[in-house]
């Protein structure tokens, strides 16, 4: 896969999510440690190894002072919406052709693989990618064209949080079905490479509850000690 050029830079930006109720883990994951650092720094460093300029979007007001501190915060429109407001509000800030949604609680993704959904996205001129992984569609991280905010909001003002019917929805705007790319065969092709070494579907590990956190360091820790 080709490197990212200046221009694909300027091209697209990345943003965290990180406006999540984190009623599960029962405290703010974005601010949360995890191997040495909060997991909000876990993300921009995906998204910024990528090649991307990063911000943070759908931040809860209680915490944007603290967010601030390690990227440009958006103001979500609407809060309490859950995180497809804050995407739209990430959007409609974003001059970019397409932008790249992470979210804040799964800092095992390569970011080989944020940089090859979004040549994806930029080669094939898909509206909507994600990846798939053992045979079922991801929500995230999603690679969005700037064209599709309208069908976003849309949805949004009908009441239709969910992102990925939302992504439907939006794809299908532009004549699309949503684009998945299937994890498996790029790490099995080497397009994409995991410094970690982890298999693809341990990417996907999704911090929601103490365990989970417990359960990622561990990976992490077999893989660098």
């Amino acid at each position: 896969m080709e490197t990212p050029t200046a221009a694909a830079r300027l091209e697209a930006v990345g943003f965290v999510l990180a406006g999540g109720r984190s009623s599960r883990m029962g405290r703010d994951k974005a601010l949360l440690p995890f191997a040495g650092r909060p997991l909000v720094a876990h993300a921009i460093s995906i998204l910024s190894q990528a090649g991307l300029s990063v911000s943070i979007a759908g931040a809860r007001p209680s915490a944007r002072t603290a967010l601030e501190a390690f990227a440009p915060v958006v103001e979500d429109a609407e809060p309490g919406h859950g995180p497809l407001a804050g995407i739209c509000a990430a959007l409609a800030s974003a001059s970019a052709r397409y932008a790249v949604f992470q979210p804040v609680d799964l800092p095992l993704l390569p970011p080989a693989l944020i940089a090859f959904l979004l040549h994806h996205a930029r080669i094939t001129g898909q509206a909507v990618t994600v990846p798939s992984v053992t045979g079922f569609d991801q929500t995230f991280p999603a690679v969005l064209c700037s064209a599709v905010l309208p069908a976003l909001k849309a949805a949004l003002d009908a009441g239709n949080d969910g992102c990925f019917s939302a992504f439907q929805a939006a794809a299908a705007s532009q004549g699309q079905s949503i684009s998945a790319v299937k994890v498996e065969f790029l790490a099995q092709s080497g397009q994409v490479a995991d410094p970690l070494s982890l298999p693809p579907v341990r990417w996907f590990l999704n911090l929601n509850t103490p365990d989970d956190v417990q359960q990622a360091e561990v990976l992490l820790g077999r893989r660098i000690a």
